[in-house]
């Protein structure tokens, strides 16, 4: 079995568990804290896949992980415990993402990326935000991020969708342009 194959299982399964007792969005915030977790702290996922270290450990360290010193839910618990059982810690963040992924799509919710050479400040945020939604019909969740190479502009992914207004591209349009143009004369 493929890695995709195991996490969209377990991760469905624990959607269907969850949404049964009416605690997938508990369960989403700490599987959510759980993803970030791992991509924080590398170590977290080596420790997981050490051998020597006790299934009981594992489990703790994977609930420390996810809630901290809060009692993490009885469903989340519980995936936790069979994720163990079953020896497939080595899938948990891969089954994060796709629960993620799940859940986002259970709940109307569409995941919008802005790239912009400057901070963007709260109101473009939630313009930007409620636009998007209105467009799409759903919910959204709005990520931003600040890369000075794009030169100005703005690239805004959507779901599969891309618009990409930045000065970088714009200057390699018009480079190619040029360049096809200069190639016919020639």
């Amino acid at each position: 079995m493929d890695i995709g194959t195991i996490s969209t299982r377990y991760a469905k399964a624990l959607m269907i568990y969850a949404s049964e007792r009416g605690a997938e969005d508990t369960v989403y915030r700490e599987i959510e804290t759980l993803s970030r977790s791992f991509s924080k702290f590398p170590q977290l996922r080596e420790s997981l896949n050490n051998p020597v270290l006790k299934a009981k450990n594992k489990q703790d360290l994977i609930v420390a992980a996810a809630v901290g010193d809060a009692e993490p839910s009885k469903e989340f618990a519980r995936f936790v415990e069979l994720v163990i059982k079953q020896h497939r810690e080595f899938f948990l963040q891969f089954m994060c993402l796709t629960y993620i992924t799940f859940y986002y799509h259970m709940k109307h919710i569409a995941v919008g990326t802005l790239i912009t050479a400057v901070p963007v400040d709260d109101d473009t945020k939630r313009r930007i935000k409620e636009t998007a939604a209105a467009t799409v019909h759903a919910g959204m969740k709005l990520q931003t991020w600040v890369d000075p190479s794009i030169e100005g502009g703005f690239i805004f992914d959507i779901n599969d969708y891309r618009l990409d207004a930045s000065i970088a591209t714009q200057l390699k349009r018009v480079k190619q342009q040029f360049i096809d143009k200069n190639k016919r004369i020639v």
